[in-house]
């Protein structure tokens, strides 16, 4: 399967929303009501923390959240979130770790990119009225998020109206700690690819040029998965068969980069956050915890599989 990467910048990436605003248990222990949300509860012999997913950036329509997230976050006194972009330091090291990854320094972008790509790109900087310029000195990767930061934009998405941003605020408010689990260059390290060749970006860089014209469809479907708590969605918003855009050649060359990105954007970050929102268990902390909705939710290396194999309790709401 193909991941869509358009889509994993919006449900893995927190950081990425700062773009725009600058530019195991048995299944007898389960509970899955028939209304159901992407929100779990994680239990162990004595106490329990509450794992919800994420849409980094959304709009009005997931308002007001549904009561069992309002109550579950008022009775929790920390809120965990993948890195706290409310925190004037965690901003400027996003934006250091930035240029520090996605800056070129002897070569332009044209140098790097296929003939064909650099149409691709400029054809749709045209359109969207972007000077090339903006580009020119961006690794490919950063190049891709940024691209993907403006079709969020264009789709009507908002980081005010992200799930992230809406419980940092009501945490503030409420005096609740805020904890993060990651930092911006363990972020932004898992999409940046800083190598000789850019090849993985290039890729990257391919593949959301590709999706973006199909965006607004996507976010659309996104949206309505969300609010049903509809995995099957999900899951098939997210995956894609690579027949129907890669020859064989090309799907056996880009193999070791899908391997990659997969690992570094997902996988290693999964099994990272498994282990605090366990931590707070063994300490007994009463903590709400938010992630990107893709770290839960599919089918294979997820946060919530992996807590279910070290033996706690889980119940979905």
């Amino acid at each position: 399967m193909n991941r869509r990467y358009i889509l994993f910048a919006l449900l893995c990436a927190y950081w990425t929303s700062c773009l725009i605003a600058c530019s195991g248990t048995s299944k007898r222990n389960e509970v899955q009501p028939e209304s159901k949300h992407f929100l779990w509860k994680i239990s162990d012999e004595n106490s329990s923390v509450w794992v919800l997913g994420s849409i980094h950036l959304a709009d009005s329509s997931l308002y007001p959240l549904a009561p069992v997230i309002d109550s579950a976050f008022a009775r929790a006194e920390e809120l965990a979130v993948e890195i706290n972009m409310n925190d004037e330091e965690v901003a400027k090291e996003i934006g250091k770790e930035s240029v520090s990854q996605g800056m070129l320094e002897d070569k332009l972008l044209r140098d790097i990119l296929p003939p064909e790509m650099w149409k691709s790109l400029d054809s749709l900087c045209a359109v969207w009225d972007i000077p090339m310029v903006v580009f020119e000195k961006m690794r490919p990767w950063l190049v891709a998020t940024t691209l993907s930061a403006y079709a969020f934009e264009q789709a009507g998405l908002n980081p005010e109206y992200g799930i992230d941003y809406v419980l940092l605020d009501r945490a503030a408010s409420d005096g609740k700690a805020i904890v993060g689990l990651e930092t911006a260059e363990e972020q932004i390290s898992a999409l940046a690819d800083t190598t000789e060749s850019d090849s993985a970006g290039v890729y990257y860089l391919k593949t959301t040029l590709r999706e973006i014209a199909e965006f607004e469809t996507l976010v659309k479907n996104l949206i309505h998965a969300w609010k049903t708590g509809d995995d099957d969605l999900l899951r098939s918003l997210l995956n894609k068969d690579d027949e129907e855009y890669e020859s064989e050649e090309s799907s056996s060359s880009d193999q070791k980069f899908k391997d990659e990105i997969e690992q570094r954007i997902y996988v290693n970050r999964n099994a990272k956050m498994a282990e605090s929102i366990a931590a707070f268990l063994r300490e007994d902390r009463n903590v709400f915890v938010v992630v990107g909705v893709a770290h839960l939710a599919l089918e294979k290396d997820n946060v919530i599989d992996a807590l279910r194999k070290r033996g706690f309790k889980i119940e979905r709401f």
